[in-house]
Order: C-alpha cells, then sequence, then structure tokens
C-alpha cells in the first residue's frame, strides 16, 4: 500500500481496513482488482494512435507499462491486494513450453537447449546495462529448481527404478537449499552510518582552508582534535585522508570499511562486497557470503545425484556418465523424452553454477573478492593465472589456511546494528 496515500487517507478520517482485492493505486486513490480494465485513458489513447496510424506519443508506452504494472495485483488477507512483479511471469510460462517442445525430437532439443541460455544471457547484459533490479533471475532459478522436483516426483519416481531413499535424499537436497537461500536473502552486511565517527565528515570532506571561512574560525577546535587523533605526523594525515576520500561514498553519504563496495543496484554499501547475485537477487557480502557458498554446494549435490537418478531411470541399459550422449530410444516415449531433456538442461545448470563455485573456491583460497579481482585487473595490479581464474592481489592474503578460517570467522564479527546507526 502506497504510503502516502495510506497517510493522506488518515489525515482525513477517512482510513478504511482494506478487503483482499482492494489497494491503493499509484495516483492515491482506492481500486479494486476486478476494475483492473477500467478507466484505461492511456491504453485508449495509445490504441487508437495504432488503429488511426498516428504516431505515439513519446510518454505513451511508459504510461500504458506504468497503470498494467499497478493494476496488476494479488489478493492479500492483510493490507489489501499486493503488486505483482511482471518480471516474475515469463519464466514461469517460458521454461515449461520450451522444455516441452524441446522433447518432441532430438534437433528441437538441441536447438532449444542451445537457445535457452542465450536468451538468459541477453537478458542479463540488457538488465546489466541499466543496473536495474528485476526478479526474473530469482523466479527462473525458484521456479527451475521446483519444475525439476515436480517432474521428479511425477515423471521418474512411477517408473519404478527410483526408490523411496532416493526419492527422500533428493527432497532434503531441496529442502536444504531453499533454507540456506533464504538465509542467504537476508541482510548482506549494510554498512549503516557511524554517528560517532563525525570526524570522518568534518575533517576529510569539508572544503579547502582557502575556501571555507569557517574552517578557520568556528572549526579549528574540531579540525585540532581530528588531527592529534590521527597522529601528528603531517603525512599520515594524509595518507589518511587520501583513504577516506577513496572510501567515501557520495551515494549513501559515509565512509566505507576497508574493503566495503557500494552496489549500484540495491543502492547500499555492503561490507566485503564480493558481487550482487541476480539469481538471488542480492548482494553477496561478509554476512551471507558463507551461506550462499553453502546454497552453491547444497543445490550442485542434489542437481548431480538427480541426473544420475533420472539418466539411470530413462536410460537403464546405459552407464550413467554416457547415458547424457548416447541414449538410444528415449525419444520413442514422449515422457522419457521430457525427463531426457530436463535432465540436460539441469546438467547446463549444473555446469555454470559449478564454475561459480570454482571460482569462489579460488578467491576464498587467495582472500580476495570478484569486485576486488575485477578491479585489479582492470588497474594492471593483480596477477592473473589459468586464463584468468585465478586473480593474485596479494594485498589481504594470509595463506591458504589463514584466507580460510578469515572467510568461515568474518560472520562472527558483524554486531546487529542498533536503532540509532539506522539512516
Amino acid at each position: 500500500m502506497n504510503e502516502q496515500a495510506k497517510r493522506e487517507l488518515k489525515e482525513e478520517g477517512k482510513e478504511e481496513v482494506l478487503c483482499c482485492c482492494e489497494y491503493v493505486n499509484r495516483h492515491g486513490e482506492r481500486s479494486h482488482v476486478a476494475a483492473c480494465c477500467c478507466d484505461c485513458e492511456d491504453l485508449d489513447d495509445a490504441c487508437d494512435r495504432f488503429l488511426k496510424r498516428e504516431p505515439q506519443k513519446p510518454e505513451s508506452l511508459s504510461h500504458v507499462a506504468a497503470v498494467v504494472s499497478d493494476r496488476i495485483r494479488v489478493p492479500w488477507l492483510w493490507g489489501g491486494a499486493r503488486k505483482l512483479d511482471l518480471s516474475i511471469i515469463p519464466p514461469l510460462v517460458l521454461l515449461p513450453g520450451l522444455l516441452h517442445l524441446a522433447a518432441f525430437h532430438l534437433l528441437l532439443g538441441v536447438l532449444v537447449l542451445m537457445a535457452l541460455p542465450g536468451l538468459v544471457l541477453w537478458y542479463y547484459f540488457f538488465t546489466h546495462r541499466k543496473k536495474g533490479r528485476t526478479l526474473f533471475f530469482l523466479s527462473l532459478a525458484l521456479f527451475s529448481l521446483g519444475y525439476m522436483y515436480f517432474l521428479f516426483i511425477s515423471e521418474v519416481f512411477p517408473r519404478g527404478h527410483v526408490g523411496q531413499f532416493e526419492l527422500a535424499a533428493v527432497s532434503l537436497g531441496v529442502i536444504l537449499t531453499l533454507l540456506a537461500l533464504i538465509y542467504t536473502k537476508r541482510d548482506p552486511g549494510i554498512v549503516r552510518l557511524d554517528k560517532h565517527a563525525v570526524h570522518s565528515t568534518v575533517m576529510y570532506y569539508r572544503p579547502p582552508a582557502d575556501k571555507d571561512f569557517s574552517f578557520n574560525v568556528g572549526a579549528q577546535e574540531v579540525s585540532t582534535a581530528a588531527v592529534h587523533r590521527i597522529g601528528s605526523s603531517e603525512e599520515e594525515g594524509s595518507e589518511l585522508q587520501e583513504s577516506s576520500r577513496r572510501n567515501w561514498c557520495s551515494v549513501c553519504r559515509i565512509v566505507r570499511p576497508p574493503r566495503a563496495g557500494h552496489c549500484r543496484i540495491c543502492g547500499v554499501c555492503v561490507l566485503r562486497l564480493d558481487h550482487h547475485c541476480v539469481w538471488i537477487n542480492n548482494c553477496v557480502g561478509q554476512a551471507n557470503h558463507g551461506s550462499f557458498l553453502l546454497t552453491l554446494v547444497f543445490f550442485l549435490l542434489t542437481s548431480l545425484y538427480g541426473i544420475g537418478l533420472v539418466l539411470r531411470s530413462v536410460c537403464p541399459q546405459q552407464n550413467v556418465l554416457t547415458a547424457l550422449l548416447y541414449c538410444p530410444g528415449v525419444y520413442n516415449q514422449y515422457s522419457s523424452a521430457l525427463c531426457f531433456t530436463c535432465a540436460w538442461y539441469s546438467s547446463i545448470v549444473t555446469g555454470g553454477l559449478l564454475h561459480l563455485l570454482l571460482v569462489q573456491v579460488v578467491n576464498i583460497s587467495y582472500n580476495v573478492t570478484e569486485r576486488e579481482a575485477r578491479v585489479a585487473l582492470r588497474e594492471k595490479t593483480a596477477r592473473s593465472t589459468c586464463w584468468g581464474l585465478v586473480v593474485d592481489t596479494g594485498v589481504y592474503s594470509r595463506g591458504l589456511w589463514s584466507n580460510w578460517s578469515e572467510f568461515m570467522s568474518m560472520g562472527d564479527k558483524l554486531k546487529p546494528p542498533s536503532p540509532t546507526d539506522l539512516v
């Protein structure tokens, strides 16, 4: 519900409890889900111009998109109908349709399985260039996991080649993956404003003395105290100033701690920022990096085990290692072809996540984050080997054992933010 509209209704004394199908639209007016097709002036105008072959207004499409995204709602018991993000819908339609299409023939399967990763990559670069936040990839990841599990229960398990223990193991793997994902979706370690660190904004970011009169008149005591805190050496003070200027975030208006970074997609600074993962629609930072790695491990173990069970069921005469490449007669029955196609799709996803896990393990072993590796490669200050897989900045690495010990214990060093730290 729109907070501003809610406050306006409250001030007028007309605030009422919304039913599950009611909501407050973007204009602050009370509306109903059933009235989603009423009063569509923008859409009517766009259609009228199209039928008359007149040019559309520059803002016409954006207005229509805003109206559609505002009116597509899901009934909710508390607080009225909730807005549904349109980026959730395409994976729910495309994935089952493409997989069922690929099960009709081998050539169709090859075409679809080659086009699907390309389509996902194109959409990733399209949204990444705009630095926009989208639920498309999270929806695709969750629906892929759920749909593969559904097909495993409905198509593979009834064949009789999979026992109760195997079904329980796959189910446990899916549950553990979802639990780890839920934990990873929590706070990645957002940098909060420390109101006690006033010297960082007073000393490091005020205008120079020749441009700010108050610096010489009214802030000499603050400046003197700050200089005494950082040391009497003029060189040390200049180095600290330069470091703080480099770590200053002009968006969040805070001084970032070492290794923290600003995510332009989430719009926040994150402690020990590794990267923004589109598959979980969240940043990976100091607070959730360990659970992110655990999510990858759980998913990969479950996926590899499930692929093996599916191939053993649809290609019982073939070895599991070779059945993915050679399974004669699998397209004679549609059910077998669908399971085989899903095994190939899961293998492609598993291969991509295996590479991601390998990169993560290598970076942790060298105590470098993905963000630091990209910056170091761009500035040519790192040593890169194995075709860019290993990037050693030589800044924070203290040996394999110490690096992994620091990674395993870095979440314990975080203190929960107090209410006074929130901006």
